[in-house]
C-alpha cells in the first residue's frame, strides 16, 4: 500500500467524520443573512435597502420583494460597469482581483463577471469538499499519489487596467495551492499556453513522462485532446498511457451525451464525477457514487432561488419576468424545471445564471442541470427543452447504435409551414430520414406539448448528419478551442443560418 496516499486518505476520512453540516435549508438562511451584512454599505446594498431587510422577521421574502432579478446584460449596465471603471463598493465591498470572461452561448462578445477574492477562496474551499467527497467512492490509497491533468484555458491572464482577466478555469488553476502543484498537470508552463492546439500537441509529446490518475474539464475538449494523445503515441487507448487513469472530473456541460465516445477511448470503465463550475461560482458537486446528481453548495457564499421554468415567465430574450416567483431551497419539489438565481460573493445579485435545474433529492439538495433558459424552443408551441431533447437523442444512439455527442436545432420555415431542423453530430452513416422519423416519434412520446405541435403547426422534423468536428470548429471560430464553451442548443433564424453556411463550408 502506498504510504503517502494511505496518509492522504486517512486525513480526509477523518475530516470528513469531524465536520459536521448544518441542514442545507438552514445554510442557505445563513449564507444570505451573510452576504447581506457584508454588501449593506456597498452602492447596491444601499440603493436595495440592505439594512432595512435584515430587520425583518423574514429575510428571504423580504430580499425576493426588494431586490429585482438581474441577467447579465442587466447587472452590467446597472453596476457592474461602474466596478470596471475602478469604483470601489458597488455590488460587493473593494474591487475584484479578477474578471472571469465568458463567451456564453449567444454574440461573440465575451461577458465579463467579477471574481472576488472571497470567491476565489469559496472555489478553492468548495474544491477541497470535493476532494474530501472522493472517499465516498470506492479508490484504493495510492490514487492519492496520482497526478491530475486539468485542461481549461491559459493560466496567462491578461492585464485589463487594475484587473486580471480569463476564464473562470485559467482564473482558478493560476490560484492552485501550493502543496497541490507537484500532482498538477501539464504544469504550469504549458497551462500559460494561449493557443489550444499547441497546448495539446505538447500535452501529447508530455504525456508519457506522467503517471496520471484524474482527468478534469470539459467532455468535448478532453475528449480531443485524449485522441490526440493516443494518435501521437500510437496507442490503442489512453490507459496504454496513463494505465492508472481512475476518475474523470466533468463540468460545464453535461456529460451524459459524451459517454458513448468518451469510454471507446478508454480499456476500462473509470469513476466519472460530475461538478458545476461556472463563472459565476463553483455552484454544485457530486458527492457520491450512487447517484449522477450533484449537491448544490449550500454553505459557502453563494444564496439560491428557483423560479419554475414555464413559458410566461421567460422573456423572448431569454431573462426573467420581474413578476415570475422565486422559491428557497424550502420551497422547491422534486422533478421540476427551475431556473436558477443566484447571489453571491463576488456581488451578483439575483442573477439569472441561465442554466435550468431539477431536484433529484430536495432533503440532500441535490440536482441534475436540464437545459438553458434560452435552450427552450417553442415557436409552435413545442415547449422543447433541452432535458426533453437529450433524452431522445440517447433513445437514438440505444436504438441505432450510434454515438451522438453534439447537437443543434432549429424552427425554420419551408414553403409557409413550420419544421424543426435538427444538425446531429455523429460519425455514422445512418438514414437521415429514419433517424428523423424515430426521433419525431419518441418526442411524441416524452412530451404532450410536442404531440399537440405536431398535429397542428409544426409540420415535420428534418435530420441532417454531421462528423462531430464541425461542431469543434463552430466553437473554434465563434469563441476560443479549450474554454468554457456552451455550444447553442437551440438557435434562432440568424444564426441558424450562419451554422448552416459554416456546415458547407466544413463539408465541401
Amino acid at each position: 500500500m502506498a504510504i503517502l496516499g494511505s496518509i492522504i486518505k486517512t486525513a480526509i476520512d477523518l475530516r470528513g467524520a469531524i465536520v459536521s453540516e448544518k441542514s442545507p435549508v438552514e445554510s442557505q438562511k445563513e449564507v444570505l443573512k451573510q452576504l447581506l451584512e457584508k454588501a449593506k454599505d456597498t452602492a447596491f446594498g444601499k440603493y436595495y435597502g440592505f439594512s432595512q431587510i435584515l430587520e425583518s422577521e423574514d429575510l428571504e421574502k423580504s430580499f425576493s420583494e426588494k431586490v429585482p432579478y438581474f441577467d447579465y446584460h442587466q447587472m452590467e449596465k446597472e453596476w457592474w460597469c461602474k466596478t470596471q471603471e475602478g469604483l470601489k463598493d458597488i455590488s460587493w465591498p473593494g474591487t475584484p482581483t479578477y474578471f472571469a470572461r465568458s463567451s456564453g452561448t449567444t454574440g461573440k462578445t465575451s461577458k465579463r463577471i467579477p471574481v472576488t477574492d472571497e470567491m476565489i477562496e469559496a472555489i478553492r474551499t468548495t474544491g477541497i469538499k470535493q476532494v474530501g467527497a472522493l472517499t465516498n467512492f470506492e479508490i484504493p490509497s495510492d490514487f492519492y499519489e496520482k497526478e491530475i491533468m486539468m485542461l481549461g484555458s491559459s493560466t496567462n491572464l491578461e492585464k485589463q487596467d487594475q484587473f486580471l482577466e480569463g476564464e473562470i478555469s485559467g482564473i482558478s488553476a493560476s490560484n492552485i495551492p501550493f502543496w497541490f502543484r507537484g500532482y498538477y498537470k501539464p504544469g504550469e508552463e504549458i497551462a500559460q499556453m494561449d493557443d489550444w492546439d499547441q497546448k495539446v500537441e505538447t500535452i501529447a509529446k508530455n504525456a508519457r513522462n506522467w503517471d496520471i490518475g484524474a482527468l478534469s474539464g470539459i467532455p468535448s475538449w478532453m475528449e480531443l485532446m485524449m485522441k490526440k494523445v493516443i494518435e501521437y503515441h500510437d496507442a490503442k487507448n489512453i490507459h496504454e498511457i496513463w494505465p492508472n487513469l481512475q476518475v474523470y472530473t466533468t463540468g460545464g456541460v453535461a456529460f451524459q451525451p459524451y459517454e458513448k465516445s468518451f469510454n471507446q477511448l478508454l480499456a476500462h470503465p473509470i469513476i466519472v464525477i460530475d461538478t458545476y463550475l461556472a463563472s459565476e461560482g463553483f455552484l454544485a458537486f457530486q458527492n457520491r457514487p450512487d447517484t449522477t446528481s450533484m449537491k448544490l453548495v449550500t454553505d459557502n457564499g453563494i444564496y439560491f432561488e428557483f423560479v419554475p421554468f414555464k413559458p410566461e415567465y421567460i422573456n423572448e430574450d431569454g431573462s426573467l419576468s420581474q413578476d415570475a416567483p422565486a422559491l428557497t431551497l424550502a420551497e422547491v419539489e422534486p422533478d421540476t424545471d427551475y431556473v436558477l438565481i443566484i447571489s453571491t460573493v463576488s456581488g451578483a445579485w439575483r442573477y439569472l445564471i441561465g442554466d435550468t435545474i431539477a431536484f433529484t433529492d430536495i432533503e440532500k439538495a441535490e440536482i441534475k442541470i436540464t437545459g438553458r433558459t434560452k435552450f427552450f424552443l417553442n415557436v409552435v408551441g413545442s415547449q422543447l427543452s433541452v432535458n426533453k431533447m437529450e433524452v431522445a437523442l440517447r433513445e437514438m444512439e440505444e436504438k441505432f447504435d450510434i454515438r451522438i455527442p453534439e447537437f443543434t436545432l432549429a424552427a425554420v420555415k419551408i414553403e409557409d409551414e413550420f419544421y424543426h431542423h435538427w444538425y446531429l453530430g455523429t460519425e455514422s452513416k445512418k438514414n437521415s430520414k429514419e433517424i428523423a422519423d424515430a426521433l419525431d416519434e419518441a418526442l411524441k412520446e416524452a412530451n404532450k406539448n410536442y404531440a399537440v405541435a405536431r398535429s397542428k403547426a409544426l409540420k415535420g422534423v428534418k435530420v441532417t448528419t454531421v462528423n462531430p468536428a464541425v461542431f469543434h470548429e463552430w466553437n473554434a471560430k465563434n469563441k476560443k478551442k479549450g474554454g468554457q464553451v456552451k455550444m447553442e442548443k437551440v438557435m434562432g433564424e440568424e444564426k441558424f443560418s450562419e451554422w448552416e453556411a459554416f456546415v458547407k463550408t466544413q463539408i465541401e
